[in-house]
């Protein structure tokens, strides 16, 4: 079934670049879209064997030599996240069989499909790798198609300027990456996906910091995101929704892959770990609140939640390191349950906005409103992931987030006073997250959906075609099950494995939640009037309204800006024209408000500046500088790589 998959996925790879042009253009790319559909569903009934049954898969692809070669090796951990990459692929694939006719041209149209299909199986056979060269290969792969479909609209400065910053963060992931790589195998002599028990603990600490770094800076933890607020914005849609909720939780298994095994944790591993994680979360709905661009709100919400994600894997690794084994298995159920909660719900509304702007041709917020009456289904599967991400009972992301404050409501059991102040620090700050979070998608469903249109295209919106919606269904369908079978879910998992979940809090919350709204629901189809008044909203003495007295997106977040204004460091700007030269009598003006961009202005455009800076430099070097002097100094670079890979060994 795995095989059938990555053939499947492959021919839906190939067949659109063979027929790329001709008549079989069209009838070949609906072909891979189907093929692409039946390898993600291979994808997830082979990861559920895995789960269930511990159907275990180990197979060479290619052998170079007795220690080089592509394998791939699935355990249960790989399995869970093929059964992600699956079950996201599936409903974005049938998703594109209309999004992807939108497209000017055929070939375009194929090059897409093309490229969606090697993009989601490079994302099967990263979390598949069964060793550090195998899972290199695999991982570049997956950068370089994710990278071209970034591109996709190359002739927009927009996506140069994202492709750009994606290009450079990927590639510095990757370094840090191969540092890791390299100090593992040169201290155990193995390709093993594991960090060698025999490494001194400041090596052992320079591993963990290359990997948190090289896999935090594909995830997006902050000072790591600046490429994600470029990079979705850019994308089609479907791959906004791939990337988002699967390509960064890649990332994740990178990190549980390497810290799961490994027997001492260092306290300070899982401490910087919650500390990244509880930055990350609190900034990136901080920062979402701001944004009025519908996609980039979306990528800085993925912020938030890969900074939930990191928390609880922050406190796998501290409870571990304490030996209070139930709650660090707490913890690390709360980083996978959310991982599969975030990949879903975000998924669902990133192709739920891809319709919008498909429909209204606009991702400014400010611009949209009143889509509830012309996009109606569009705007139930919206507000369902809304309410799945906000961490709302009964849908699946208030589950997660449940556990993991469960987990920090437990620190009193940890010995160090100190670290119990830290760990309810956090909890403060990600209960703060989960309300700012609500509030940002208060601010845009209301602003998006109610409302009258404030502008022409708003107005001429239309409902997307039917295998649009049938994406997104099955995406809301599963923010509904697993949030309301959560305890059921659960309770299969302890059986299976011996663990124990003790969720009867959730259990109730959920059951009273469920028998509240049924309650309201019947009171008021019994006892509430029938009778209906249809009138005006009283608009200041106005006959009627318009768009101009609606509570903009601005205006909502705006109380929020003054509140954080130490973070945004806001700067207002007002310009005002008159009718005459004493300036009495007014006639136009405009208003802005600019917000610090604090990572780009004083992290990343100080280093671009010393790079190109040292870069111009031996540019000019290079023209005074003969052959010769390059292959000596050529020589003594290899040579103390050479010294410092023997001192390391």
């Amino acid at each position: 079934m795995y095989i059938g998959a990555l053939v499947c996925l492959l021919c839906a790879s190939l067949l659109p670049l063979i027929f790329s042009v001709g008549p079989l253009q069209r009838f070949a790319r609906k072909v891979a879209l189907a093929l692409a559909a039946v390898g993600a569903l291979s994808a997830i009934l082979f990861a559920i064997r895995v789960l269930l049954y511990e159907d275990m898969l180990r197979l060479d692809l290619l052998r170079i030599s007795s220690i080089v070669g592509l394998s791939v090796d699935i355990d249960l951990l790989a399995g869970f996240f093929v059964f992600i990459i699956g079950i996201v692929a599936l409903p974005v694939v049938i998703y594109s069989f209309s999004y992807s006719e939108h497209f000017q041209s055929g070939m375009s149209k194929n090059l897409f499909v093309s490229l969606m299909s090697f993009f989601i199986l490079s994302l099967v056979l990263v979390v598949s790798a069964s060793d550090m060269f195998s899972f290199l290969f695999f991982w570049e792969l997956m950068s370089v198609s994710s990278f071209l479909l970034v591109m996709f609209d190359y002739h927009s400065p927009k996506c140069r300027k994202a492709g750009l910053f994606y290009f450079v963060m990927t590639q510095l992931s990757t370094a840090f990456l191969l540092l890791a790589f390299l100090v593992i195998y040169s201290a155990g002599g193995s390709l093993s996906l594991a960090i060698p028990p025999s490494l001194s603990p400041w090596i052992s600490g320079l591993v963990f910091l290359s990997l948190m770094f090289g896999f935090g800076t594909k995830a997006g933890v902050i000072p790591f995101h600046k490429w994600l607020p470029y990079a979705h914005p850019a994308s089609p849609s479907p791959i906004s929704a791939l990337m988002s909720g699967v390509m960064i939780k890649v990332a994740v298994y990178g990190l549980l892959r390497f810290l799961i095994p490994f027997q001492s944790p260092s306290l300070w591993w899982g401490v910087v770990v919650l500390v990244f994680g509880t930055v990350s979360a609190w900034l990136g709905v901080i920062y979402a609140l701001k944004e009025h661009d519908l996609k980039r709100l979306l990528a800085y919400h993925s912020i938030e939640n890969i900074g939930i994600i990191w928390m609880g894997i922050g406190l796998f690794l501290v409870f571990s390191f304490f030996h209070l084994t139930a709650l660090a298995y707490l913890g690390l159920a709360a980083a996978l349950f959310h991982t599969l909660n975030h990949a879903i719900f975000k998924s669902l509304l990133f192709l739920s906005a891809g319709g919008v702007i498909q429909s209204a041709h606009t991702q400014n917020i400010e611009e949209l409103g009143g889509l509830v009456k012309t996009m109606p289904f569009s705007a139930v599967f919206f507000l369902v992931g809304a309410v799945a991400i906000s961490a709302i009972p009964p849908l699946n992301g208030f589950v997660s987030e449940f556990m993991l404050f469960q987990a920090l409501f437990s620190s009193n059991q940890v010995g160090d006073p100190w670290l119990q102040v830290l760990l309810l620090v956090c909890l403060s700050f990600l209960a703060m997250t989960s309300a700012l979070a609500a509030a940002c998608f208060v601010k845009a469903f209301a602003s998006v959906f109610l409302a009258l249109p404030r502008s022409d295209e708003a107005r001429s919106a239309s409902e997307v075609p039917f295998p649009m919606l049938a994406g997104q269904a099955i995406l809301a369908l599963l923010c509904v099950v697993f949030g309301v079978f959560s305890l059921q879910l659960f309770s299969l998992v302890g059986q299976r494995f011996g663990i124990g979940f003790d969720l009867p809090d959730l259990l109730s919350l959920t059951a009273v939640m469920i028998v509240i709204c049924f309650a309201v629901l019947l009171l008021l189809r019994f006892f509430a009037s029938s009778r209906t008044r249809v009138g005006e909203t009283w608009g200041c003495g106005m006959s009627r309204q318009t768009p101009k007295m609606e509570y903009t997106a601005s205006g909502f977040s705006q109380p929020i800006v003054e509140i954080f204004s130490f973070i945004y460091r806001p700067k207002k700007v007002n310009s005002r024209s008159y009718h005459d030269s004493c300036q009495a009598d007014f006639s136009e003006g405009e208003a802005e408000i600019h917000m610090l961009k604090f990572f780009e202005e004083y992290v990343y455009l100080p280093l671009a500046r010393v790079i190109r800076l040292v870069s111009s430099w031996f540019y000019r070097w290079q023209n005074v500088v003969d052959i010769d002097s390059f292959v000596f100094f050529g020589f003594l670079s290899i040579l103390a790589l050479i010294v410092i890979t023997g001192v390391w060994a």
